[in-house]
């Protein structure tokens, strides 16, 4: 049987492409499967796929001039999924479903898994939309930053009419009690007396994993001085085998007040030296 594809639409043979969207686009949401649940759904997955089909022809215009010529009936064609040609059109998509993963700079140091239970909005066989909970495990990489995405395709929320939007978590870093982090490096704001500054000292500090890090203090401490490190910052994610450094700030306490003999004692040390 010939199909009139003009017809299906209800346009003109001259219609342009934006007469054809808004054809298609008020027959498609009439007679989109999810909006006919129960015994019309058959007939609406006809007419649905036929008017997807004939607006993928139109629309195309190598096809179009073939169907103009030939007609249906000698026209043949490989057609798409009508899902596919109204996603194409209409973005299919939800709004993308975003989360905030919140995690400690030692998930972000080690890595970690977490199951996090979620709450979404489906479409059922009837057409009719509900609301379901399921548990998505995240594995999080060495070495992930702020802003890092994890996508789950199409386990989003849904609308009628819709394919699932995607479900994203949004890795969101834990401030530290001890460490900052800028970019691959750690950093640690330490103070030091002015004393020690002068003479040395030795820092003991855990790391992120759980090691005691010794680090003796050797040179002169100026304020603003800045001890690096290396190899123990951060996890490079795209070199598992690298670190950033580990960037030590001193702070040096100077006393508010010296006494007139504390005075003599310094400058005769400092004119010494």
């Amino acid at each position: 049987m010939a199909i009139d594809y003009y017809k299906l639409l209800r346009v003109n043979r001259d219609a342009n492409a934006e007469e054809l969207k808004r054809a298609y686009k008020k027959l498609a949401f009439k007679w989109h499967p999810d909006k006919n649940p129960g015994h019309d759904r058959v007939e609406a997955e006809d007419k649905f796929k036929q008017i997807s089909e004939a607006y993928d022809v139109l629309t195309d215009a190598r096809k179009r001039q073939i169907y103009d010529f030939y007609g249906h009936q000698y026209a043949s064609f490989t057609h798409r999924d009508a899902r596919d040609v109204f996603a194409d059109l209409f973005g299919n998509d939800s709004k993308a479903m975003e989360n905030r993963l919140e995690c400690s700079l030692e998930e972000l140091y080690s890595g970690s898994k977490r199951e996090i239970m979620i709450s979404r909005t489906v479409v059922r066989q009837s057409g009719k939309v509900r609301k379901i909970e399921e548990t998505f495990v995240v594995t999080i990489v060495p070495g992930w930053k702020k802003g890092t995405k994890i996508t789950f395709p199409k386990k989003g929320n849904q609308e009628p009419g819709m394919t699932p939007s995607d479900l994203i978590f949004v890795v969101h870093e834990k401030p530290h009690a001890v460490y900052e982090r800028e970019g691959n490096d750690l950093v640690v704001k330490q103070s030091i007396s002015l004393l020690d500054a002068l003479t040395g000292k030795t820092l003991c500090l855990t790391t992120l994993d759980g090691r005691n890090l010794t680090i003796p203090v050797t040179d002169i401490v100026h304020p603003g001085y800045v001890m690096v490190i290396p190899d123990e910052g951060m996890p490079m994610s795209k070199e598992p085998t690298k670190k950033g450094n580990l960037k030590i700030k001193f702070d040096v306490n100077f006393p508010s007040r010296l006494s007139a003999e504390q005075k003599y004692e310094v400058m005769k040390v400092l004119i010494g030296s």
